[in-house]
C-alpha cells in the first residue's frame, strides 16, 4: 500500500475525521487531503508526528509494514489497530481498548510479585485517555502470548477477550502480590 492509503486507513480505523487529524497535526483539512488523495507528501517533521500521533512507526505509515511482537524488544509493545473490549484481572472493569500496553512494573519487583502489567487505554474519557490495569504476569513470555493473542483477536474481529495469563493478586500494604492461593 502507498502512503496516502496507508494515512486514509490509519486514520479511518482510530476513527477520526480529516478535520480531527488536521487539528492534531496542525495543518488545514486540505493539507491531509492531499496527503491522502497522494497529490502530496508531508514534511518530515510532520511525518515523524504523525507517526508518534497515530501510534505507529515510520515503515508502517509509509510502506504498511507491520512489526511483529516477537521483533519488538522494547519494553512496551502497543497494538495500534482496532478495538477490543478485555475484563480486568480483579473482574471490576471492562475496558474497550483502542490501545494495549505491556510493560515492566514501574518498581523493583520482589519474588513474590509480578514483574509485568497489560494496560487497556480507552479514548471514551471526557478528559483524554483513560488507562487502567488489565492484567498481572510474573514473567516476559506470558505476557507475550497473551498479546499476540489479543492482535489475533483484533484481526480475526472479535469484539472481546478474556485473559489467559494473567495471575492472580492481591494488595498488601501498598504492593501487589502474587496471590499463591
Amino acid at each position: 500500500m502507498s502512503f496516502a492509503e496507508n494515512l486514509k486507513s490509519i486514520r479511518k480505523e482510530r476513527h477520526l475525521s480529516q478535520e480531527e487529524l488536521a487539528e492534531i497535526m496542525g495543518v488545514s483539512r486540505q493539507a491531509i487531503s492531499k496527503w491522502e488523495q497522494g497529490s502530496g507528501y508531508p514534511e518530515i517533521e510532520k511525518l515523524l508526528l504523525l507517526s508518534k500521533k497515530l501510534n505507529v512507526s515510520l515503515d508502517y505509515l509509509m510502506l504498511g509494514e507491520v512489526e511483529s511482537i516477537e521483533r519488538n524488544k522494547a519494553n512496551n509493545i502497543i497494538v495500534p489497530t482496532g478495538k477490543i473490549t478485555i475484563k480486568s484481572y480483579d473482574g471490576k472493569s471492562i475496558v474497550n481498548c483502542y490501545k494495549v500496553l505491556a510493560s515492566h512494573v514501574m518498581y523493583k519487583a520482589k519474588d513474590d510479585e509480578p514483574k509485568y502489567w497489560l494496560i487497556g487505554v480507552n479514548s471514551g474519557a471526557i478528559w483524554g485517555e483513560k488507562s487502567i490495569v488489565l492484567g498481572w504476569y510474573t514473567d516476559e513470555e506470558n505476557i507475550k502470548k497473551e498479546m499476540e493473542e489479543i492482535v489475533e483477536a483484533i484481526s480475526l474481529g472479535e469484539p472481546a477477550y478474556e485473559l489467559k495469563y494473567a495471575i492472580k493478586v492481591k494488595n498488601e500494604m501498598l504492593r501487589v502480590k502474587i496471590d499463591k492461593e
